[in-house]
């Protein structure tokens, strides 16, 4: 919201305080000023000029010599190159010595040997803002109004001796989208009484017409959508370019003037906060004998006054005269109904629609204006009347106009204020201060709130305006803006306090993050929105049986929330690949969301958290063995998992399997091993099915996918401290041949379950196959390690213990030691 300060100072007196003062004013008492700017860029010097004559220069065909009378005893002789500067027009003229903006200094000079006294400035010249101005002064110079005295100072005449203030309000605060909105805070600040103008001063009624009542019948058949509607009729009405003062005002509210019937209008909703809309009445069935406000029809169309053909929805809400559409109620009139240069009748229309109705329409149309902004926020419904009287008024006054006695009206609701109870004792207990009931009083007689009932127990009543005051803590909030939030004292904070600390799954996801960021992979954060075919591509790890679908989404790739957090990362991997960047190493976090219901969505979706990550390219982290550029493999990203879940104290499990959109071979389901022998399924963790990364055009890709919500129940966040081994170990190496299916982890869990107390690691270091092995044959090397915490083990013990390992490969595994 632009606020003028000149015009500000009409409502409410603003002596002795200036524009940063206000503004900071302002801000303190909870409405942010965003910046103070003023109108004037650097203009001095500059005045009204009579152009008496104008010659062609002599030397020049694009240059006039032009006499002008700025109210000296001589004319002065100034040399202008404006091809629309013409005898008899009053002008503005920067006299020598004056400055413009840009700093631009005016000086006696010669063009083409004609001495020229001064400049005939455009309206850019001076600074004005050419984007707000009419289309008619938009180029050459700015012609002034033909009554306008010689002499003038231009820096008052055009308005720019001002200064505008940039609210930046919150949606709380509509009531301040108007100029006496504003004026009733400032008043309320500086304890300044406000000044409303005289709504029904100028009203130039035709006593010989019938009342507007008796000519216009108004009827409405959506009373949800819009309890009152009013009209007034005005006739004579001469449409031309706005008065200076009017056009000045719109300007410094950041609007264009267009004509006078048009910025009246604005000036109003500006003023008021009331939109407000005028009809060609010629133009009305019956001149505007019936207006009805009813929804569209099926099927009904209407061509708006920007000029497009409109289809209209059963729910939008519309002006109509008995028998077509004239308007979208509070969004844009009608083309066929525009006032334009001929009009001499019009029909007024000032109403109160309903803000869902006028959102919901104007948000569909893609129709945003400042009108539609204040319907949506439903300002001021005390506005009604007085709007329609005072842009009466002003039409009387500046278009010639004269109206039909009274108005016509339609008022099926009439809002009443609400009264809040209040006790003092709940205002200081709240803010920490020991105010009186008399200063609540006084606080509250500022705001223009009226204030019954004795002693500490008040029943506040809030104008409509407030329509913000609907509990005890917002009237305390009033308070303290008023009272001054510096002045409220300094208290200590009372009652048990409790220390902040993260929940288990707050602190396993930071501690993933950290693990996986610490593994040399990048995280990543991608649209929770993907394509129906992304879906189906790689089985999610949750079962869902229908898919939520938007009702308006941005495109087909971004219209279904996804089951599977795989999807996106394959396409981040695509992205930075197709960028010539082929080593890719990220995981997310993120949710997916699942439901039951395959056709419409009657209840929320199940939301699961997921881990998800994918690795293609070298590897961040060869081994010693691999020299040159190694590539990323299943046992590349295993050891990556493996950290993860070594650092969350969960003892993983692999166990081979084939999901949808993964190699068949090379695809392991993940379980955490319980302490009681139990498994809980993590995830699934291998490589993204050949035929996939041919049609993505990928190399060799590998991905993990993990319930984070399992995950972290099954976490064991402590620390485990051994201490450091006092006696030395004794190590075994076991090279043994077993069938080909014969999984690893099967081997190293039958090791550790004969190896008895004396074993203290096993792991796999080799695996072989070939020719001399046998078909369907492999041989797996594992290293043992064998200690006692209290004393050496002996030859004996170890050769027992490694004796009962070999025997228990051979009875479960049919392992045989290889030779």
């Amino acid at each position: 919201m632009y606020v003028s300060y000149q015009w500000l100072s009409q409502y409410v007196d603003l002596a002795g305080v200036s524009p940063e003062e206000l503004a900071e004013k302002l801000t303190r008492g909870g409405i942010e000023v965003d910046g103070v700017a003023p109108r004037n860029l650097g203009v001095a010097k500059v005045v009204v000029g009579h152009v008496v004559s104008k010659e062609k220069h002599p030397d020049a065909d694009k240059l006039n010599v032009c006499k002008v009378d700025v109210g000296g005893a001589e004319h002065l002789q100034i040399v202008c190159g404006a091809a629309n500067v013409d005898a008899g027009q009053k002008v503005p003229v920067a006299l020598v010595g004056a400055s413009l903006p840009g700093g631009l200094a005016i000086k006696r000079a010669k063009l083409r040997g004609v001495e020229s006294m001064g400049m005939i400035c455009s309206a850019k010249e001076l600074g004005l803002n050419d984007k707000l101005l009419p289309k008619e002064i938009q180029e050459g110079i700015l012609v002034l109004p033909a009554g306008t005295d010689v002499g003038t100072d231009a820096v008052s005449l055009l308005g720019i001796d001002d200064a505008v203030l940039d609210l930046d309000l919150t949606p709380n605060r509509s009531d301040a989208l108007s100029m006496i909105g504003v004026a009733y805070e400032v008043g309320a600040l500086l304890d300044r009484p406000v000044r409303l103008p005289e709504e029904n001063e100028g009203i130039v009624v035709d006593e010989a017409c019938a009342p507007a009542a008796a000519r216009v019948r108004v009827e409405i058949d959506a009373a949800d959508d819009c309890p009152h509607y009013a009209a007034r009729l005005i006739e004579g009405v001469t449409v031309a370019p706005s008065p200076l003062w009017l056009q000045n005002r719109l300007m410094a509210a950041g609007v264009r003037p267009i004509n006078n019937v048009v910025d009246v209008t604005n000036f109003v909703m500006l003023e008021y906060g009331q939109p407000l809309h005028a009809f060609d009445a010629d133009t009305l069935a019956g001149g505007g004998a019936v207006v009805r406000v009813r929804r569209a029809r099926e099927g009904e169309r209407l061509t708006t006054l920007d000029g497009q053909d409109r289809a209209l929805e059963p729910h939008m809400l519309l002006i109509t005269d008995g028998e077509k559409p004239i308007a979208l109620a509070g969004v844009m009139g009608g083309l066929a109904t525009e006032v334009t240069a001929g009009t001499t009748r019009i029909l007024l229309e000032s109403a109160r629609f309903a803000g869902r109705s006028v959102r919901r329409t104007s948000r569909e149309l893609g129709l945003r204006s400042e009108a539609s902004l204040r319907f949506e926020k439903e300002v001021n419904p005390e506005a009604v009347i007085p709007a329609l009287n005072r842009a009466t008024a002003l039409l009387c006054a500046i278009a010639g106009g004269r109206a039909a006695p009274g108005h016509a009206e339609a008022l099926l609701d009439a809002p009443r204020p609400r009264t809040v109870p209040l006790t003092v004792a709940r205002v200081n207990d709240t803010l920490g201060t020991s105010l009186s009931s008399d200063e609540l009083r006084a606080i509250f007689a500022r705001l223009g709130f009226a204030v019954a009932g004795d002693g500490d127990a008040l029943e506040v009543t809030a104008p409509l305006r407030r329509g913000d005051m609907t509990r005890d803590v917002d009237l305390i909030e009033e308070v303290a803006r008023l009272y001054g939030y510096d002045n409220i004292p300094i208290t200590l904070v009372r009652g048990a306090t409790t220390p902040g600390a993260l929940t288990k799954h707050q602190r396993v996801a930071r501690e993933a993050r950290r693990v996986l960021t610490g593994a040399g992979l990048h995280e990543a954060i991608t649209y929770s929105l993907t394509a129906e075919n992304r879906i189906g591509a790689l089985g999610g790890l949750f079962e869902s049986r229908g898919r939520v679908r938007l009702s308006m989404p941005m495109s087909e790739e971004r219209s279904v929330l996804r089951t599977s957090v795989l999807p996106h990362l394959i396409e981040a991997v695509m992205h930075n690949r197709n960028r010539g960047i082929d080593d890719v190493a990220l995981f997310e976090l993120g949710s997916v969301f699942l439901t039951d219901e395959t056709d419409a969505i009657t209840s929320l979706p199940r939301e699961r958290r997921t881990l998800a990550a994918v690795a293609t390219g070298a590897k961040a982290e060869p081994n010693w063995s691999e020299s040159g550029r190694a590539k990323v493999d299943f046992y590349d990203l295993k050891g990556k998992l493996e950290r993860l879940t070594a650092h969350l104290g969960i003892e993983a499990v692999y166990e081979r399997s084939s999901p949808e959109g993964f190699h068949p071979g090379r695809t392991a389901d993940v379980y955490a091993a319980g302490a009681d022998g139990s498994r809980t399924k993590l995830g699934r963790i291998g490589q993204i099915h050949p035929a996939l990364q041919a049609e993505w055009e990928l190399d060799d890709t590998y991905a993990f996918e993990l319930d984070f919500e399992a995950l972290a129940e099954a976490a064991v966040l402590r620390a485990n401290y051994d201490p450091l081994p006092r006696y030395p170990a004794a190590s075994r190496d076991i090279a043994v041949v077993v069938g080909g299916g014969v999984p690893a982890g099967d081997l190293v869990a039958t090791v550790r379950a004969a190896g008895g107390a004396f074993l203290e690691s096993v792991r796999v270091f080799d695996v072989y196959t070939g020719e001399r092995l046998g078909a369907d044959k492999k041989s797996v090397a594992l290293a043992l390690v064998y200690r006692h915490g209290e004393r050496t083990l002996t030859d004996e013990e170890v050769a027992g213990a490694h004796e009962r390992v070999v025997a228990a490969l051979a009875e479960r595994h049919g392992a045989e030691l290889r030779k």
